[in-house]
């Protein structure tokens, strides 16, 4: 029998075993195999994400909210901040605007290819500011880099320089989601639920708390990235020129250009300086996206940037809202938290905190998506972290969120990883290599960030 059709008949009768009225099942249970079912759906990849969400919102409907509370979760305040920065950033891609910046910031690199390595990480980190996607940097950057490796290759061997940069645009795609508030789906998802946490959560208080570990690693992990794979001597002055073409390709600044950075910059400031004004973060996005369209002050038309947002995943972003509502609705998730923590009653708070770090690293290997897995653990972590004494639920949650981000180990680990890979610079043997002691370096930063910045921070 085919794959999708077991996972499909192994739904159905969950389905059949857990909510049909004869068979009178708690609450609790119904509500863990509700999620065991659209887990099965969202990583076998049974159906589409977005009809897998709709079967979410009948079931939900019928079974644990009404419709109309069941369809409340598309008017949150980060479903239409997903919307905004879907506008915003492919309003900066298409003008030509995120190429020039990206090959300005690689010429900084002057040729060496061991500073393009460094400098590549640091793009990252810079784009996560302004494109809120993964997959959006990811294709960007690979696409830039591919072409440079490829005219390299004509003069010399790049073999060690391709996998250094293709792994760690892997790698550091993920992690720079987390670097904004608004960096990528996952972090927008999480950013929503740590402001129920703190109040003084907002855009800058964001980056305070992780921006420190996060680039403490960017040099960590180059370094490691020099001794497995030491870049290739290659002629500085040749790269310099590739750069060069390249920029003389997109010409001078245009007006489009000139617009988007006047735009993007009010966003940024108004983001920065939500403190002062009061306007939520999500309401500031959707100023910008507007920007982008309205007449005159615009770059595109309407039906040039509806084209942009990805409806599929407005609907599964929402159906994760919906997942983890369900989950604390139901009590499901202090259940689940409370039989963790009577289980380790005899452990010190630190221990279980590291535990549960450890365990989500281990659980994350077998999860695609980011955003599905986070509607889990995040939810988990933050009951845990109530439950344990001198921790606050945000230091908690904010260390299951940043080991959860990244797939260090094997190409399917995340799509971003599928799509460097598809360059050829690396093998999966690469990978693992390479992903051993990048994991465990991470673990260490988060671990070192728990005990000695953030539990004295919050």
């Amino acid at each position: 029998m085919h794959k999708k059709t077991w996972l499909i008949t192994l739904s159905i009768l969950l389905y059949l075993l857990f909510f049909l009225p004869f068979f009178h099942m708690d609450i609790k249970l119904q509500a863990a195999a509700a999620l065991v079912m659209i887990q099965i759906l969202w990583i076998g990849r049974v159906f589409p994400l977005a009809f897998s969400s709709l079967l979410l919102i009948l079931l939900l409907s019928f079974h644990f909210f009404t419709y109309s509370e069941t369809l409340a979760y598309f008017s949150s305040e980060v479903v239409w901040l997903l919307f905004s920065t879907f506008i915003i950033s492919h309003a900066f891609i298409e003008t030509g605007l995120a190429s020039r910046i990206s090959l300005q910031l690689l010429k900084i690199s002057r040729g060496s290819g061991r500073a393009l390595v460094l400098i590549s990480f640091i793009l990252m980190l810079v784009l996560s500011i302004l494109i809120p996607s993964n997959v959006g940097k990811a294709n960007l950057v690979t696409s830039v880099l591919d072409r440079l490796l490829k005219n390299l290759k004509e003069f010399s061997e790049v073999k060690n320089l391709g996998a250094a940069l293709f792994i760690g645009i892997s790698y550091l795609a993920a992690i720079s989601g987390a670097f904004v508030a608004t960096g990528a789906s996952s972090t927008i998802y999480t950013f929503g639920l740590f402001s129920d946490l703190s109040t003084d959560l907002n855009y800058i208080t964001w980056m305070l708390y992780f921006a420190p570990p996060i680039l403490v690693y960017v040099v960590l992990l180059w370094g490691l990235f020099l001794y497995y794979f030491p870049p290739e001597n290659i002629k500085k002055q040749h790269l310099l020129q590739l750069l060069n073409n390249r920029l003389a390709e997109l010409g001078r600044l245009s007006m489009p250009e000139k617009k988007v950075i006047a735009i993007m910059s009010l966003t940024l400031v108004l983001w920065a300086t939500q403190s002062l004004h009061g306007f939520s973060i999500p309401l500031i996005g959707l100023l910008g996206a507007v920007l982008t369209v309205l007449p005159g002050i615009g770059v595109w038309k309407w039906e040039q940037a509806r084209t942009s947002v990805n409806w599929d995943m407005m609907l599964f972003f929402a159906s994760t809202l919906m997942v983890s509502g369900m989950l604390v609705k139901t009590g499901t998730i202090k259940w689940i938290a409370d039989f963790l923590i009577e289980s380790m009653v005899t452990q010190s708070a630190m221990l279980v905190v590291l535990t549960l770090v450890l365990c989500t690293a281990l659980i994350r290997i077998i999860f695609v998506n980011i955003l599905g897995f986070l509607t889990i653990m995040i939810p988990l972590s933050i009951q845990i972290g109530e439950n344990l004494a001198g921790f606050s639920p945000l230091v908690v949650a904010m260390a299951v969120f940043l080991t959860g981000i990244p797939g260090f180990f094997l190409i399917t680990q995340s799509p971003v990883n599928l799509i460097s890979y598809s360059y050829g610079y690396f093998t999966d043997r690469d990978l693992l290599k390479i992903g051993l002691p990048s994991a465990l370096m991470w673990l260490i930063i988060i671990g070192c960030s728990v005990v000695l910045f953030w539990h004295y921070l919050l």
